[in-house]
C-alpha cells in the first residue's frame, strides 16, 4: 500500500459514509487496483460492514446471479423474487430497490475490463438500466482499466489510480531488496518500471534472491535497457496504454525467466506458460507431470527437472504453493497441500505469448488429454481423490468449451463423472460449477427437451439444494417434473424420480403436508411399477417417513424407517451411504418417540462409520455429529452435548459457510445446549444470530425461522428469570447481619 494513502482514505470514507453509490477504481494493468480494493474491503469488514467480492468473468448472467444472492443475504424477501419470476416486476429493479434500502454493505466487482458486456444488451453500464447502478445505499466498488466517463455514467465517482511516485516506488524496492542500492537508485529503477506495483514487487524479489545474476538496482535497470529493450514500446512505460503496462510487466517476468533458463531450469518457462493456459485457479500438483510437459512442448522432461523448475518458479515468486496450517485437520491439509497458484496478472500476461518452439494448439491438446486422464485417475482413487477433484473442477469448463461437437458427449461425461465424485465428497460449490456448465452446454448442443438435459437440470437442482438454496431447487425440480410428464409420461421411472425430488424440496421449504402427499403418491407408483424391493423404491419410503415425522406422526414414521433400514441392510449392505441414512432417520424417529438412549446408540454407530468412510469434514458426518449431540442433550448430558455442538458448529462454519442452513441448525442447537447449562446470555446471543440469519436466508415465515423466533423468546425469558432469582440472593448476602 506504499503511496496509496490518499486513495485508501477516499475509499474508506466512501465505504463507511451514508451516501453509498457507485465508485470506479480505474487505471491500467499492474497498478494494484485489486490490492487497493481488497484493503478497503478489509477495513470496511473490520468496521462491521457486510462485504462481498465478485470477480468479473465476462458473464453478465453470472454477475446478475451473484448480485441476486447478495441481495438475498442482505434480506431480500422471497416474495419480491416471486413477483419478478411471475412478471410483476423486473428482477434487476427488485434487486436494486432492495440495495437502495439497505445500508452497511460493500460490493467489490473486480477486474471489469469488458464493461460493455455488463449490459443491458450492447449498452454501456452508464445507462444505469443494467446490473450496475449508482443508487445503492451501500458502496458498489468496481475495478477496471476503463476510465472513460461515458462508460460509467455521470453519477459514478471515478477514482483514477496512477503509477506510484518516485518516492513510493523507491520505498517498495528498498523494502524488498535491502542493500541493493541507494533510495535514489531505487527511484530511478522504479521510474524505469513505470511505477507499476506488480513490476516493482517482482523486481524487488528478484534482487533479494542471493542467486540472481543482477544484485543492484542499477544493474537491474541496465539489464532492462540492454537485454530487453526491444520489448518496451514507450520511452515512459507508465503511459496509460494497457498494452504498454503488459509489456513492462512481462518485461520484468522475462528477466526472471531468462535468469532461470541460464541457471539450467529449462522447463521453467514452458511450465509457467502451461499454467497460464489453464483457468486462473489453483492447479493440483499431481496434474503437472513430465508426460504433460513432454506432450505439450516436445521437450523431454524428467520428474526431477520438473520439480526443480517448479521450485525455481516459486523462488522467484512467479508461482505460489499454499500449505495448510500445522494445526489443521488432515482433510484441510489434504485440500491445501499439493497445489500450484499463479497470480492473476502473471496468468494474464504469461499466457499472451508462447515460448519459442512452443505451439499453443499443441499445448491445449496436451492439457485436454491430461486433464481427462487425471479426472479418470481421480475418480478411480475414491475418497483419496476428493481433494484433487475439488482442484480440478474449475479447469474443466474450458475443456468442454474447446471440445469439437463430435466429441461433445465424451467430454460431457467426463465433467458429469467428476461432478458425481464431488457430490460424494460433499463439495457442493465445486459440483455446482460443473453442473451449471454441463446444463448450459447440453442446452446448446442437444436442445431443451433432450432427456440428458433433463437429467442435468435435476442434478443441478440437487446441488442447489445442497447449497441451502431451497426455493431455487424447488423451482428447478418443478420445471423438470413438468417436462418429464410431458415428454416421458407420468409413469416413467425418471418422472417418478422428479416427483420425489420436488416433494423433498417442498419439505425443505417447510411445506410438509404437500411433501407427504407427493411422497405418498410417488411411493405407491414405484411399488406398483418397480416393486417394493427396487433400490429406487427405498428413497420414496424413507422420504415419506421423514415427511410424516415432520407432521408429528412419529410412530408411523418410525415403522417406515425401520422397514426401509431392514431392506437396505439386506440389499445394499450395512455400510452403504443409503443404509447409514436410513439408520440416522430411524434414530431421529426414535428420539421423537422419547426413546433417547436407543437413538443415541444409533447416532454413535452412524458417526463412527461416517468418520471412517466419508471423513470428519463431510457434510453427512457433520450431520451425524449434530444428531448425536442432540441425543445426548435429550439424555440430560448437557456438557457433552454442548462440547459436541461447539465442535460441529466450528466445522460447519469452516466447511459449509456461516450462512448455510445446516450451520444455522448447528448454531441453534449449541444455543439450546448452553441454555440447559445455565449460560443464558450466551444462549440469547446465539439464538439472536441464528434468527437473523434464518430470516435473511430462509425468509421470515419458514418453519426453521419460526422455531428460532420461539427459541429466542424462551432464551430471553430464561435469562430474565435467572436475573430475578439472583438479585434477592445478592442483596441478602450483602446485607449486614441482624
Amino acid at each position: 500500500m506504499r503511496g496509496r494513502d490518499s486513495e485508501l482514505a477516499d475509499l474508506h470514507r466512501l465505504a463507511t459514509g451514508r451516501s453509498g453509490g457507485l465508485v470506479v477504481l480505474c487505471g491500467t494493468g499492474g497498478l494494484g487496483k485489486t490490492t487497493l480494493a481488497a484493503q478497503a474491503a478489509q477495513q470496511a469488514e473490520t468496521e462491521g460492514r457486510a462485504v462481498f467480492w465478485v470477480r468479473w468473468q465476462d458473464d453478465a448472467t453470472g454477475f446478475a446471479h451473484d448480485l441476486i444472492r447478495i441481495a438475498q443475504e442482505l434480506g431480500l424477501a422471497e416474495s419480491r423474487l416471486h413477483d419478478a419470476q411471475n412478471g410483476r416486476a423486473a428482477l434487476v429493479d427488485v434487486v436494486w430497490e432492495h440495495l437502495a434500502a439497505v445500508r452497511g454493505w460493500v460490493i467489490v466487482l473486480d477486474n471489469v475490463d469488458t464493461p460493455r458486456n455488463l449490459g443491458p444488451g450492447s449498452e454501456l453500464p452508464g445507462s444505469y438500466r443494467g446490473w450496475v447502478r449508482p443508487e445503492g445505499a451501500g458502496l458498489l466498488l468496481v475495478t477496471t482499466r476503463d476510465s472513460a466517463r461515458d462508460t460509467w455514467g455521470p453519477r459514478a465517482r471515478l477514482v483514477p489510480l496512477e503509477p506510484l511516485s518516485a518516492d513510493a516506488s523507491s520505498a517498495v524496492l528498498c523494502d524488498a531488496a535491502q542493500g541493493a542500492g541507494t533510495p535514489e537508485e531505487a527511484a530511478a529503477l522504479g521510474g524505469r518500471l513505470g511505477g507499476l506495483p506488480l513490476a516493482l514487487d517482482t523486481a524487488g524479489r528478484y534482487l533479494a534472491n542471493p542467486t540472481s545474476r543482477y544484485r543492484t538496482f542499477t544493474a537491474y535497470q541496465h539489464a532492462l535497457d540492454t537485454e530487453f529493450g526491444d520489448l518496451v514500446a514507450a520511452e515512459h512505460p507508465q503511459a496509460a496504454d494497457p498494452e504498454v503496462a503488459r509489456r513492462v510487466v512481462r518485461h520484468t517476468f522475462d528477466l526472471s525467466l531468462t535468469q532461470l533458463h541460464t541457471d539450467g531450469y529449462t522447463l521453467a518457462r514452458p511450465t509457467l506458460f502451461l499454467l497460464a493456459l489453464l483457468t486462473a485457479a489453483p492447479v493440483p500438483r499431481a496434474f503437472l507431470t513430465p508426460a504433460l510437459l513432454t506432450d505439450a512442448t516436445g521437450q523431454s522432461a524428467t520428474a526431477a527437472e520438473l520439480d526443480a523448475a517448479l521450485a525455481a518458479l516459486h523462488q522467484y515468486s512467479l508461482i505460489s504453493t499454499p500449505t495448510a496450517p500445522t494445526n489443521g485437520t488432515s482433510e484441510l491439509q489434504a485440500l491445501t497441500v499439493g497445489q500450484v497458484v499463479l497470480h492473476p496478472l502473471v496468468h494474464e500476461i504469461i499466457g499472451l505469448t508462447a515460448p519459442p518452439g512452443t505451439d499453443r494448439t499443441t499445448c491445449h491438446t496436451a492439457l485436454d488429454t491430461h486433464l481427462t486422464r487425471t479426472v479418470h485417475d481421480t475418480i478411480s482413487a475414491g475418497r483419496a481423490g476428493w481433494p484433487t477433484a475439488r482442484l480440478l473442477a474449475p479447469h474443466l469448463p474450458a475443456l468442454l468449451h474447446r471440445t469439437p461437437p463430435t466429441d461433445f458427449t465424451t467430454t460431457r461425461n467426463v465433467l458429469d463423472s467428476l461432478a458425481d465424485t464431488l457430490r460424494d465428497a460433499g463439495a457442493a460449490a465445486e459440483e455446482h460449477l460443473l453442473r451449471q456448465c454441463v446444463l448450459a452446454a447440453e442446452t446448446h448442443h442437444l436442445g431443451p427437451d433432450h432427456p440428458d438435459r433433463l437429467i442435468s437440470r435435476s442434478n443441478l437442482a440437487h446441488t442447489v439444494r445442497a447449497l441451502g438454496r431451497h426455493q431455487e431447487a424447488a423451482d428447478l425440480h418443478q420445471q423438470t417434473l413438468a417436462d418429464r410428464e410431458r415428454i416421458l409420461g407420468p409413469d416413467h421411472p425418471n418422472t417418478l424420480t422428479s416427483r420425489g425430488n420436488l416433494a423433498s424440496a417442498l419439505q425443505a421449504l417447510g411445506r410438509h403436508q404437500e411433501a407427504a402427499d407427493l411422497h405418498q403418491q410417488t411411493l405407491a407408483d414405484r411399488e406398483r411399477i418397480l416393486g417394493p424391493d427396487h433400490p429406487n423404491t427405498f428413497p420414496s419410503r424413507s422420504n415419506l417417513a421423514r415427511a410424516l415425522l415432520a407432521l408429528g406422526r412419529h410412530q408411523e414414521a418410525a415403522d417406515l424407517h425401520q422397514q426401509t433400514l431392514a431392506d437396505r441392510e439386506r440389499i445394499l449392505g450395512p455400510d452403504h451411504p443409503d443404509t447409514l441414512t436410513s439408520r440416522s432417520n430411524l434414530a431421529l424417529a426414535l428420539q421423537a418417540l422419547g426413546r433417547h438412549q436407543e437413538a443415541a446408540d444409533l447416532h454413535q454407530q452412524i458417526l463412527t462409520v461416517s468418520e471412517r468412510i466419508l471423513g470428519p469434514d463431510h457434510p453427512d458426518t457433520l450431520t451425524s455429529r449434530n444428531n448425536l449431540a442432540s441425543a445426548l442433550q435429550a439424555l440430560g448430558r448437557h456438557q457433552e452435548a454442548a462440547d459436541l455442538h461447539q465442535r460441529t458448529l466450528t466445522d460447519c462454519e469452516r466447511v459449509l459457510g456461516p450462512h448455510h442452513p445446516h450451520t444455522f441448525t448447528s448454531r441453534n442447537n449449541l444455543a439450546s445446549a448452553l441454555g440447559s447449562l445455565g449460560r443464558h446470555q450466551e444462549s440469547v446471543v446465539l439464538h439472536q444470530r441464528t434468527l437473523t440469519g434464518r430470516e435473511r436466508v430462509l425468509g421470515p415465515d419458514h418453519p426453521d425461522t419460526l422455531t428460532s423466533r420461539n427459541n429466542l423468546a424462551s432464551a430471553l425469558n430464561a435469562a430474565a428469570r435467572s436475573q430475578r432469582w439472583r438479585r434477592p440472593w445478592r442483596r441478602t448476602r450483602s446485607s449486614p447481619a441482624r
